[in-house]
């Protein structure tokens, strides 16, 4: 059993109340970690150890290329500990090993694209009006709040630690209450490869209390959140009272556009892995497939022969294709969407239920479950599920495809597959979405920007677009010409 501590100015310890959450294996239910339950006075003293670091320079002033070092070390640790990482965000989130295993992988890659990408050409100057000389550089924002889901436990808080530490900044990060343990883990490696105390520090514990503390805090700089778009409206609006920098991923609800001319069984392959990965619990799912009329039926039957050959168990079992849900609450919630699908007339030809046979009575799994005959205003067409729940739409012709792949509040991924590369370009540029792809679903890059439209998110994460989110730019004039003015006459 797991004991998993806050880690606040380069010290493990409980939370003030000494209260403790359960982690619990969505696979069969055991609990796996008692995590400390942390509150508003844990997350302020965690707020005022990484002020109080950021403003000694103890990091913030250290050399790029210093900071650099800390981070390869970081990669270096995270690979040495790779079957352990893998086998504990198995344990803890329910995703199969071979996704875990990538995601470690990531995580390794991203403190290693950072490293490189601080030690390059950074700033511009500018050719001005004698005799002055202009330049911008771009600095740390300070201190940057954390916040990240559970669906990616380790990458998606490499995602933001990474940058934050490479620009200079020190941290206050709350992983999600769900699933800890793996972020605890990454934290025992920032202090083994000797972080300075108080540059990052980790608080525990429930959104509303130590996040909405977070978000509040006048000594936070800026705030970094991947979740729900309902807490991340929330979050911009605690913020704006003392208008700290925010960046937002939230939701989507995105369209895999299938046309007829598609190489057929690598859109099939395709939109499988786009909405069945990680069990449907990932932000870019394809949970909308948009397929041309004059292939519709063939496609629905060909995709729903294949959903129901895969393979659902315990993330540990080499066998598995796909994993449990991470919670019962969440579970149920995805269950509810899928009663809702049916009162709402649309048609259930795959799945649809909770899976208790073959000993997974105690785990949290739902088949891969696909609606037909749906229509546009439908809640399950409109709302994110998260959950392996796919609607397949049909169209007749580009401009309805564009038409209906836009028809939603969300705009952060989008596929198209066809053979035609003007079409298919022509399609993904009125795509509204941060993320596409083209005969293809679901790669990420460290190199490239993440992030949406509309109600997607603010902001990227990634890239070098990434890296700028934890940084201020500064304007700096320099005269060469040291003499006075002579604006005003004597």
């Amino acid at each position: 059993m797991l004991d998993l501590k806050m880690y606040i100015n380069g010290q493990w310890r409980d939370s003030s109340n000494q209260e403790k959450r359960p982690i619990v294996n969505p696979a069969n239910s055991d609990v796996i970690a008692y995590a400390a339950e942390g509150t508003i006075a844990d997350a302020r003293e965690a707020i005022d150890a990484a002020k109080a670091a950021f403003e000694s320079g103890v990091w913030s002033e250290l050399p790029a290329v210093e900071r650099a070092s800390y981070l390869l070390k970081i990669a270096d640790k995270i690979e040495e500990n790779q079957e352990e990482l893998t086998r504990l965000e198995t344990m803890d989130n329910g995703k199969t090993l071979r996704e875990a295993g990538f995601d470690v992988g990531d995580a390794a890659a991203c403190f290693r694209y950072y490293a490189g990408l601080i030690t390059k050409p950074d700033g511009h100057t500018y050719h001005v009006a004698d005799p002055m000389q202009a330049m911008v550089v771009r600095e740390p924002v300070g201190v940057c709040g954390l916040i990240v889901p559970w669906n990616y436990p380790l990458l998606m808080s490499v995602w933001k630690i990474a940058p934050a530490l490479a620009a200079g900044n020190t941290i206050v990060f709350k992983p999600s209450e769900v699933t800890p343990v793996t972020p605890t883990k990454l934290f025992e490696i920032f202090e083994e490869v000797g972080l300075p105390k108080g540059v990052a520090n980790m608080v525990m514990g429930a959104g509303p209390i130590v996040g909405n503390e977070i978000a509040a805090s006048s000594h936070v700089d800026m705030v970094s959140f991947t979740g729900g778009t309902k807490t991340g409206k929330h979050i911009m609006r605690t913020a704006a009272d003392n208008m700290k920098k925010i960046s937002l991923e939230l939701g989507g609800k995105s369209p895999n556009i299938i046309f007829a001319d598609a190489d057929f069984e690598t859109a099939v392959d395709y939109a499988l892995f786009g909405i069945y990965a990680g069990a449907g619990q990932v932000c870019s799912s394809g949970s909308r497939i948009l397929v041309e009329e004059t292939i519709y039926n063939q496609f629905v039957k060909r995709f729903v022969e294949r959903a129901s050959q895969i393979k659902v168990g315990p993330g540990d079992d080499h066998h598995s294709e796909m994993g449990p849900l991470v919670s019962q609450q969440h579970m149920e919630k995805v269950l509810k969407y899928i009663e809702i699908g049916k009162e709402e007339g649309a048609r259930l030809v795959c799945g649809g239920n909770r899976i208790t046979k073959d000993g997974l009575d105690q785990g949290f799994f739902v088949e891969p479950t696909v609606f037909v005959d749906v229509k546009p205003d439908m809640r399950i067409v409109q709302e994110e599920i998260f959950g392996p729940v796919v609607v397949i739409q049909t169209f007749k012709d580009e401009q309805e495809a564009v038409k209906l792949a836009n028809d939603t509040d969300y705009g952060l991924a989008g596929g198209v597959f066809t053979v035609d590369g003007a079409k298919a370009l022509r399609v993904i540029k009125k795509i509204r979405a941060g993320i596409t792809w083209i005969n293809s679903y679901h790669p990420t890059y460290n190199e490239a920007p993440w992030g949406g439209y509309k109600q997607s998110g603010i902001g990227r994460s990634l890239g070098t677009f990434g890296l700028e989110e934890f940084q201020e730019i500064k304007q700096i004039n320099i005269n060469l010409q040291v003499e006075p003015i002579g604006w005003f006459e004597k």
